[in-house]
């Protein structure tokens, strides 16, 4: 609750983000109704436009736009397949697995395969939700042209936030070739997870059995190691178990009335949007919630279904366990590593950036460099959620990773703050500014070179800041915390950690 709360929003990022969802979805739906469309096309429409909002994260708005206008070429051939193969279950299965593959081999062609590939996922998924059959294809095919059409308007046109303040790119995965390379080692595990998802799912239930494979699918989105998949389903259990609960409160008495319900709806996008970042449990209590609510303006909405959903979730679960262990497992640490040190360089280019910025050079820019810190800052905690977990037996590197998290949001802070310094036209430069980054420059180099490499040598606390510059208390700040981060990098990961003053 508190770090949903509390996580850093630099410029309102998410809020605006998520304000905008509710209103490009709700702009979808109410399209889709007056164009006189069905109740199942309406909600078709409506994750469409959701899923358009959510997963299309290309570099510049653009690409964005070629990466929205390319959804319908991978999900419209997977509606007609999903809804052609309804009655033939053992065809119609390989048929999702195949597309449970391919859309996470796409990941490797970035952000857009990335979106391509759970955009037709999703089209699979939404056949089995709504039973749709082959008679409702032209509707559902209306009803995605004209949610996408709805969100790429609010977008683009209404609200382009991206125009103003260009996305900070998503951070590229983990380097590897053949069998060890990210996509590819993930699409044979979530395929294999999905796969012992399915088959389990369809013995708890032979009508709501596809939640068994949604679970698994969504485990292994955002995830580069086995320790992350592991946490990331218990965090999905954990906020289906909730959602569940706050359903036989919410969406149970309402039995479906439009109204309340379309409002309930909406306060679900928005925290859907508004804690995926910081918080993936919240994220998937505001999904179980709006699902529980379709549910009821379908009209089969009972306690029962809540608790089949459960144990669906359970079955995805356990099923991206195994995938995960079991085929081509990658180790938490070596995760760990990379992203650190992806941040830690982070932070030196911002500094750069800033130093550069306040000696006048309009062209430096150091806000992308700040806002890409706060994405490699969330894969950082990621990679080490399986170590700071409350059940991890692991103490000492428990304690470790949690003084790596908190000087690393030290820096961010810093990095911050001197990026708000040098946006300011009346800040000064000092001569001092250029030592201190250099040193600031020197730490990371430190901090990331092999250990035992020549030259390399672990960075010293510095002495406190000899003016009362903004920018230098800043730039202190941050050659205070890189000092620090060596006794926890720098050191033997089983050893105890001791913290020298």
């Amino acid at each position: 609750m508190k770090r949903m709360f509390t996580a850093p929003d630099p410029g309102l990022a998410r809020l605006r983000n998520s304000t905008r969802a509710v209103l490009g979805t709700g702009l979808a739906v109410a399209v889709a109704e007056l164009a006189g469309l069905s109740l199942t096309a309406s909600i078709t429409g409506g994750l469409a436009a959701l899923l358009a909002l959510f997963t299309v994260l290309d570099a510049d708005v653009r690409a964005q736009r070629v990466t929205t206008a390319l959804l319908p070429v991978a999900g419209f051939p997977v509606l007609v397949l999903a809804t052609s193969l309804h009655g033939m279950a053992p065809v119609r299965d390989a048929a999702w697995l195949a597309v449970v593959f391919a859309g996470v081999y796409a990941r490797r062609w970035g952000p857009r395969g990335h979106a391509l590939g759970i955009f037709a996922f999703m089209m699979f998924f939404v056949t089995q939700f709504l039973h749709a059959r082959p008679a409702q294809l032209p509707e559902l095919f209306a009803a995605v042209a004209l949610a996408l059409l709805s969100a790429g308007t609010v977008r683009f046109v209404l609200w382009p936030i991206e125009r103003r303040t260009p996305p900070a790119a998503a951070p590229p995965p983990l380097p590897g070739t053949g069998l060890a390379r990210a996509t590819t080692r993930q699409a044979f595990q979530a395929t294999a997870a999905c796969g012992f998802a399915l088959a389990v799912g369809q013995i708890l239930s032979e009508d709501r059995w596809y939640w068994a494979v949604g679970t698994a699918w969504w485990i292994f989105v955002n995830t580069a190691s086995r320790g992350e998949t592991l946490v990331r389903g218990f965090r999905r259990v954990l906020g289906t178990v909730t959602g569940i609960a706050a359903g036989l409160l919410i969406a149970v008495p309402l039995h479906g009335a439009p109204a309340p319900t379309a409002a309930l709806v909406a306060v679900c996008v928005f925290g859907i949007f508004y804690t995926a970042a910081p918080s993936y449990s919240w994220m998937m209590f505001f999904v179980t919630v709006m699902a529980g609510l379709l549910y009821g303006l379908l009209g089969v909405l009972h306690p029962g279904l809540l608790l089949l959903r459960f144990e669906e979730t359970a079955a995805g679960a356990l099923g991206a366990a195994l995938g995960v262990t079991l085929i081509l497992p990658v180790t938490t640490h070596a995760a760990n590593d990379a992203w650190i040190q992806r941040a830690l360089h982070c932070v030196r280019a911002s500094t750069a950036a800033s130093l550069d910025r306040l000696a006048g050079d309009p062209d430096a820019d150091p806000a992308p460099h700040a806002a890409e810190l706060e994405l490699l800052l969330a894969r950082v905690r990621m990679a080490l959620a399986p170590l700071v977990h409350p059940l991890s037996p692991l103490r000492a590197r428990k304690a470790r990773a949690r003084q790596v998290l908190a000087l690393l949001d030290d820096c961010a802070r810093e990095v911050r703050g001197l990026v708000s310094v040098a946006a300011d036209p009346q800040a000064s430069h000092d001569a001092r500014l250029a030592a201190a980054c250099w040193r600031v420059e020197a730490a990371v180099e430190a901090l990331t070179a092999p250990q035992g490499a020549a030259g390399t040598a672990t960075p010293a606390t510095p002495a406190g800041p000899a003016g009362a510059e903004p920018a230098l208390a800043h730039l202190h700040g941050l050659e205070t915390a890189l000092a620090a981060l060596a006794t926890p990098l720098r050191t033997d990961p089983r050893a105890p950690l001791v913290i020298t003053a």
